[in-house]
């Protein structure tokens, strides 16, 4: 295969994603439309969505509703309406009439029988199934029978792509067959609908996946049936899981709106993760929305397939996290909270992300983080708070009390100082002191910083949290 290389600029350059709505954005379409927006950004062209709802028994309203809002939480948005395939269905078959009266296809009354009939003699002979209907040089049959139109495939020749990902591509005719243009009931084909959309919205590239290339040389004798313009295609390889095997839900394989809404995943995050599935541009990893339209150009996909790891998407998400605005993120990580959050309860939250977005690598972890600020006393400790308090750890919660009671600027550099005064007092080290305090304060063994703890607090509900597990009985 050649190499063939995308036009340098292209202000006429138009892309395309095409959905079908028989379920949400998942992880692949996500990525293609991703990489359509970046090339049309990039050249200066349009990006346009077409949902392609035909199939009128599996496409549905919530799915469609789905598709629109994961793209825009991604931020990639589109150009002019969104068109709906269903509604163009009357154009695409004027179109299959145009052929037919141009002798570029013709009906065919074969029956299902005939059909079956021809792919078991095609099997019995251990050679791949292409349809020959007798109807193909024939006019004579009844028009008010059932029948369908199929294009008059050529024959003869190849047909060759010059696919911007996979270089050159050819094809043998002849293993091309006569496919249906119209079924038996009028309605068009998913075939003929997308060669006729992308015509009439002015597609320049068709950008998808490479699961679509044989598609590309069936949808060219249609174009070429029609003398329209052949778009320039790119054909981008799969995505697999983190262990190579067929991306699927054990992989991560979710729907776009499920990383928002059950894994805490910020849009930036997952259009960076996305962006890097199977294009890069050196070295680069973290890679901002404006890199990646000034950087994006096909040259940089590779032909080998991707792979998703939700453990390089959690870092991601925790880097951006780390750089998100507070407010911001106080009322996105607010949404897992068990409560609805007051206006005093976000500003807390917001007043925390210091101590909280460090340690996280999703909202979820933000808002489990929290937690502890907003339990109500006396504190329920878990089991491995409870492990904690055993033993001599209440004396030292007692001397904690005292000593964090006297302190007189409620800040973490004076907290600090006090709790170590404990620990030297005692014999014993930090952590020993620490971590019952810990416990009595949150309820938890682990939380963000003991002394970031005590400031978020405040010195009322911190010191009554302590006196409270001062005077609990064991197990309580």
């Amino acid at each position: 295969m050649s190499a063939v290389t995308e036009p340098v600029s292209g202000t006429n350059i138009v892309t395309r994603f095409a959905p079908s709505p028989t379920g949400f954005l998942h992880i692949g379409g996500a990525r293609t439309a991703l990489f359509n927006w970046l090339f049309a950004r990039h050249h200066g062209g349009k990006f346009l969505l077409r949902i392609e709802d035909t199939d009128r028994a599996r496409s549905t309203q919530p799915a469609i509703a789905a598709i629109l809002d994961g793209m825009r939480w991604l931020g990639l948005d589109w150009d002019g309406e969104e068109v709906y395939q269903f509604a163009r269905a009357d154009r695409h078959a004027a179109v299959a009439h145009q052929m037919l009266d141009s002798g570029h296809a013709y009906r065919c009354w074969m029956s299902q029988e005939e059909i079956a009939a021809q792919r078991e003699e095609a099997q019995a002979a251990k050679r791949p199934y292409r349809i020959r209907s007798p109807w193909r040089d024939r006019s004579d049959g009844p028009l008010d029978q059932p029948h369908v139109v199929r294009i008059r495939a050529e024959r003869e020749g190849a047909t060759t792509i010059r696919d911007l990902v996979q270089g050159e591509v050819t094809v043998q005719n002849a293993e091309l067959d006569d496919m249906v243009l119209l079924r038996s009931d009028g309605t068009p084909t998913y075939m003929l609908a997308v060669v006729v959309d992308d015509h009439d919205m002015g597609v320049t590239h068709v950008i998808r996946g490479d699961d679509h290339l044989n598609n590309a040389f069936r949808q060219l004798t249609i174009i070429r049936a029609m003398n329209w313009p052949e778009p320039t295609y790119a054909h981008i390889p799969l995505i697999h899981g983190a262990d190579g095997a067929k991306l699927s839900k054990r992989h991560g394989a979710l729907g776009v709106n499920d990383y928002r809404d059950e894994l805490g995943v910020l849009p930036e995050a997952l259009f960076n993760h996305l962006l890097r599935l199977g294009w890069g541009h050196g070295d680069a990893e973290i890679i901002s929305r404006e890199q990646a339209v000034e950087w994006f150009t096909l040259d940089g996909v590779g032909k080998s397939p991707s792979r998703f790891d939700l453990k390089k998407l959690d870092s991601l998400n925790g880097h951006y996290i780390r750089a998100a605005d507070d407010a911001r993120l106080a009322d996105l990580a607010a949404r897992f909270l068990p409560f609805e959050a007051s206006a005093e309860q976000r500003d807390l939250l917001q007043r925390s992300m210091y101590a909280l977005k460090p340690r996280a690598a999703n909202l979820i972890e933000i808002a489990q983080g929290a937690a502890f600020l907003f339990r109500t006393r006396p504190l329920e400790m878990d089991a491995d708070a409870q492990a904690l308090l055993e033993g001599g750890a209440r004396a030292l919660l007692a001397s904690l009390h005292d000593a964090l009671d006297a302190v007189a600027n409620w800040n973490t550099e004076a907290l600090e100082t006090a709790v170590r005064e404990v620990a030297e007092s005692a014999g014993v080290k930090l952590g020993a002191v620490a971590q019952p305090l810990r416990a009595a304060l949150t309820g938890k063994r682990t939380s963000p910083g003991i002394f970031d703890v005590l400031v978020l607090l405040g010195r009322d509900e911190s010191l009554g949290r302590i006196a409270d597990q001062m005077t609990a009985s064991p197990g309580e």
